[in-house]
């Protein structure tokens, strides 16, 4: 017991990549195909038909296969324009282009979480109604151009000392939320700015470009660059090393916080970490999202299929509408389900392995290499989007297969 304990840090830091997030899923699909998974049986039978689906929704959608990584930056545009790259292009300095591009992701990608199917954004700018993920981001670009986030209450920037003292109702107002225009999960994510705010106030690593600032972390990762390049592992590592405080206490083991991480009791691994299945799903969707800003500085990011595929309800649904995977208790799909609940852990990890999985097979259709070809376009070509259209055709509101609980902070 005594080496167990004296171990744990070290065993905590290995649940801490994306490597260990790819491993334990590897571990829970397996289990799947020996049908022992509590909630879930698997058919890998009916991935090619999945695969299908992907390619066909990723040839309407880019007819040339020119697609850019799954990324935040997708979701800034409304009435056919980029609204993100708009926002950029009025910043001349190239480092504090930079810093203003992370900031912008940051923030939007801490506010992305589920929306809930009731909301919606009306972008006057455009004329656009938006919602969901689309909806989300150019809400917060809008309270990032108008000061929102800023200390000063007018610059395009996000303070650190700033998003200590959101709240709730300036959330509320910036995004345009009413009763008849709810919007789930506003506590929470008004407490994880918050939480960003005090750690990016306390950690150096925030102001190198000046005053504290998530776009600190753009000038870190530059600075960290060899030979001109950054590995997308480095990326994520630098996340969770310096943004992950910010996540509501969970699990911990050997006094770290282990974030987006989840008990399930078949997950064995004989060592400290047993029983736990790490995901890191916002760190990961935020590691692709700051990929862009260094490559448009000039750098280069390598490494990003050391990522992997983000455990979320339209990767995942796109797999139960398809059957791969199916509830063993069908009524369970339309329960309360919470993150912690063996329900939930099964269905993201099975998500993130069969991510894997049906890559290939993509690809293989598609006649294209894992190099032409990385995880981060098949997300985005992809899975999400035939996900999501799959959801539309087969539910009224086109939302989840699978009722999920969540505070905002993990979905």
């Amino acid at each position: 017991m005594a080496f167990a304990m004296l171990d744990a840090p070290r065993a905590a830091r290995s649940l801490l990549t994306a490597s260990a997030v790819r491993e334990r899923a590897a571990k829970m699909l397996a289990l799947g195909l020996d049908d022992k998974l509590t909630a879930f049986t698997v058919d890998p039978d009916r991935l090619p038909a999945a695969a299908d689906v992907v390619v066909s929704v990723i040839r309407d959608n880019y007819p040339s296969l020119a697609i850019p990584f799954h990324a935040r930056w997708r979701h800034f545009a409304a009435a056919g324009r980029d609204l993100g790259r708009e926002f950029l292009a009025t910043i001349a300095d190239p480092a504090e282009r930079g810093r203003a591009a992370y900031d912008l992701a940051i923030v939007s990608v801490l506010l992305d979480a589920g929306a809930g199917m009731g909301w919606r954004y009306r972008d006057a700018a455009t004329g656009s109604e938006l919602s969901k993920s689309e909806g989300l981001a150019v809400a917060s670009l809008r309270m990032l151009e108008a000061g929102a986030f800023a200390s000063d209450g007018r610059s395009p920037r996000a303070d650190a000392a700033r998003l200590k003292s959101i709240s709730a109702q300036d959330i509320a107002t910036g995004f345009q939320v009413g009763e008849a225009n709810p919007l789930v999960g506003l506590e929470g994510r008004a407490q994880l700015l918050s939480r960003l705010g005090s750690v990016a106030e306390a950690d150096p690593a925030f102001a190198r470009g000046g005053n504290a600032r998530p776009g600190g972390l753009f000038d870190l990762l530059a600075g960290s660059a060899e030979d001109g390049a950054v590995p997308a592992t480095g990326i994520l590592a630098a996340v969770l090393s310096h943004l992950g405080p910010i996540w509501p206490s969970r699990v911990t083991l050997g006094g770290i916080p282990l974030g987006d991480c989840w008990h399930h009791p078949l997950m064995r691994s004989g060592d400290a970490t047993d029983g736990l299945v790490p995901f890191h799903k916002l760190s990961q969707w935020l590691s692709y999202s700051l990929i862009e800003p260094l490559e448009w500085s000039g750098l280069t990011v390598t490494h990003v299929d050391g990522l992997t595929g983000l455990p979320e309800y339209r990767n995942g649904g796109l797999f139960v509408d398809m059957g791969v995977i199916a509830l063993r208790d069908a009524a369970a799909a339309a329960a309360p389900n919470t993150v912690e609940g063996a329900l939930v852990v099964e269905w993201r990890a099975l998500t993130v392995a069969l991510l894997d999985r049906i890559a290939p097979l993509v690809r293989e259709r598609l006649g294209l290499s894992a190099e032409a070809f990385p995880l981060a376009r098949v997300l985005e070509g992809g899975t999400w989007s035939a996900g999501r259209r799959l959801a539309r055709e087969r539910r009224a509101d086109g939302g989840s297969p699978i009722r999920v609980v969540s505070d905002g902070t993990v979905f």
